[in-house]
């Protein structure tokens, strides 16, 4: 079964036993795939909806840290109730350990040397965790890493 079959079958499960947030969440994603293709002009492959459920985990933490600063924890309580079905279709994230360990491999590989081979480091490293880390947290560890160098 396809990933939109799945999330449609889902759907129609949540429906019958009436979890508006998933029900609410699942349709937000569809709607983002739908979007996606509309703009690519066809069907999106497993990483471009990798991408399109990541960019969306990442909308949702950004919201909960806005919410938090602005008391509002009914919409951070949301926030983190949808974040949570979504993360149940990504795949298992790393830990910082495995992250670290890509990490010291990449810049290894490319010859970096200097924080400012940050960027040069962080193109091939983040193809190689896509989906399954957050970039800030890649970002901090490669930054840390070089600067120990």
């Amino acid at each position: 079964m396809g990933f939109k079959e799945r999330l449609s079958q889902e759907l129609g499960q949540s429906m019958k036993a009436g979890d508006k947030i998933k029900v609410s969440t699942i349709r937000m994603i569809l709607s983002e795939i739908k979007n996606s293709e509309i703009a690519k002009r066809g069907d999106l492959d497993d990483d471009e909806l990798l991408s399109v459920l990541s960019r969306e985990a990442k909308r949702r933490k950004e919201a909960i840290e806005e919410f938090k600063k602005g008391n509002r924890q009914d919409l951070v309580d949301r926030e983190t109730e949808e974040l949570k079905i979504i993360e149940d279709y990504l795949p298992e994230q790393l830990t910082e350990g495995e992250i670290l360990g890509i990490v010291n491999d990449t810049i290894d590989e490319v010859g970096a040397s200097s924080p400012g081979d940050l960027g040069k480091v962080m193109g091939h490293v983040m193809p190689k965790l896509k989906g399954r880390a957050d970039g800030k947290l890649v970002n901090r560890m490669v930054r840390e890493t070089l600067e120990q160098t």
